[in-house]
């Protein structure tokens, strides 16, 4: 299987092919996403909620999102990698933003780096796509400054509003971009940006007329607990599977029938009886001071 790249990603929204994007934070999950068929894998800093248990994604480190996607990269070598970059990675800098961004390409391979906000960012992927770096827009929801949208909130929902997250999407194209997403925001909204540009738009939680959708990978499996957001399915119930599989290790622990002789490694013939005669003079003095 052939690496994807960036100009197959553009042939599949020329010929109306919806692109398939998926988060990922580890080794196993990414060779599961490339067996699966997946076109696209994020490494999102949502792994600070789905992995570390953080309430949010601010406090997400560079070296924290560099180590899984390094892992992620080795588990799914063949599907288009995202590293998404955490907060004050970008926000501080053109150079910090062009030298964070270069690490994700140098450490982890990846083939794009992906940051939040339209317009007052647009200076950010101007430098980074200048450094010669794919740069994947973000827009709608920003879960990096949810405390300024007033929390983890749809956006788009006023005609005002709609107005200014078109203006993010044509600044964010302008500036060089190569894919956008847009998140929480109406179909409609959606439908609109998606006619407005010229690169490939996808969708999470923004509705179908795109050329693609994401979704985080713990919300799509039952993984993730703490909430479930409006727009997400759920393919399957791992929590609920892997809780009742520990529930019956524990009470097999307990109740003695765990080990079974199946779950043991025999010695070998005859050697049993060789150890006994070999510890026999040590075994018998070490019963005889043991405590009654």
């Amino acid at each position: 299987m052939a690496r994807k790249s960036l100009l197959d990603l553009y042939k599949m929204k020329e010929k109306g092919e919806k692109i398939a994007w998926l988060t990922s934070y580890d080794y196993p999950t990414a060779q599961f996403g490339q067996a699966a068929g997946l076109d696209m894998i994020l490494v999102g800093d949502s792994l600070g909620m789905c992995v570390y248990g953080y309430n949010g994604t601010v406090p997400v480190t560079m070296e924290q999102c560099l180590i899984h996607t390094e892992a992620v990269r080795r588990g799914a070598p063949d599907v288009y990698l995202v590293g998404d970059m955490p907060f004050l990675s970008y926000q501080t800098s053109d150079a910090d933003a062009v030298l964070n961004a270069g690490l994700f390409l140098k450490r982890a391979d990846v083939d794009a780096v992906k940051l939040e906000g339209g317009v007052r960012v647009a200076g950010r992927i101007k430098a980074i796509s200048e450094a010669g770096i794919v740069v994947v827009g973000h827009i709608g929801l920003t879960p990096q400054s949810s405390g300024q949208l007033g929390g983890h909130r749809a956006q788009g929902r006023t005609a005002e509003a709609a107005k200014a997250t078109l203006e993010d999407a044509l600044a964010v194209e302008k500036a060089g971009a190569r894919l956008l997403l847009v998140e929480a925001v109406p179909p409609e909204v959606t439908a609109i940006i998606h006619k407005a540009l010229t690169i490939p738009v996808l969708s999470i939680g923004a509705g179908p007329d795109c050329d693609g959708q994401l979704l985080i990978v713990s919300d799509l499996i039952g993984q993730f607990q703490a909430f479930t957001p409006k727009f997400v399915k759920k393919y399957a119930n791992v929590a609920e599977v892997v809780t009742k599989a520990i529930k019956s290790y524990v009470q097999e622990v307990k109740s003695g029938k765990f080990p079974g002789p199946e779950h043991s490694y025999d010695m070998l013939p005859g050697e049993e009886e060789k150890l006994r005669k070999l510890l026999g003079g040590p075994v018998k003095k070490a019963a005889k001071k043991a405590p009654k």
